[in-house]
């Protein structure tokens, strides 16, 4: 199912498999309650290691992340496993066709499931067929060894050319693109029983 490219609202992305997978994009409200839980995620030490920070994050930055992301355009996500909060996800940088996007399941007691590559199908769903996104990119640090896999399981293939470089944060950082022919190819049909809808209006 196709939906408008001109999204102005928050959306919830929903797929039952197994697990009852929900990605939202958050209100203000949401993001203050969720930051504890993602600043834990954040700097649990196997998820600091393969992220781009070295220093604990605070709550308060948490948040003020949150607050830049989407201040910039981005559309962020937070990824609940029935109804458990287990990380989060971003498009950022949306423009001109393409855009940027992490992902991170940070709750150990749930990595090797499988839910960074269905909860990527779900916001790869939104990007080309809501959004309407002509190409994703992802720049991981070479030691991210379980980003490259995800990515690689979502089709991604290694990049170097110069729109893909430009959203590396250190030189030997690893860029791959993928276009959403290939995404539908590979991951079509799961991506077809993703459930895309607008969040009711709430509070900020």
């Amino acid at each position: 199912m196709r939906y408008p490219r001109r999204v102005s609202q928050r959306f919830v992305l929903e797929l039952d498999d197994g697990d009852r997978l929900r990605a939202f994009e958050p209100t203000r409200v949401d993001i203050v309650s969720a930051a504890p839980r993602l600043a834990g995620f954040y700097n649990e030490p196997h998820n600091r290691s393969m992220l781009s920070h070295e220093a604990d994050l605070s709550v308060a930055e948490v948040v003020a992340h949150y607050r830049a992301l989407i201040g910039d355009g981005a559309r962020a996500f937070l990824l609940e496993v029935d109804g458990r909060l287990v990380g989060d996800a971003d498009l950022r940088h949306v423009e001109r066709g393409q855009a940027e996007i992490a992902i991170l399941v940070g709750d150990r007691a749930v990595q090797g499931r499988g839910l960074g590559t269905r909860f990527g199908v779900m916001v790869h769903a939104f990007a080309f067929r809501a959004l309407g996104l002509g190409r994703l990119y992802a720049s991981i640090i070479p030691s991210n060894a379980p980003s490259l896999r995800l990515f690689e399981k979502l089709g991604y293939e290694r990049d170097d050319s110069p729109a893909a470089r430009r959203y590396i944060d250190e030189p030997d950082d690893v860029t791959l693109s993928l276009a959403p022919e290939r995404f539908e190819r590979l991951h079509g049909a799961l991506a077809a029983r993703v459930r895309v809808g607008p969040r009711p209006r709430r509070a900020r």
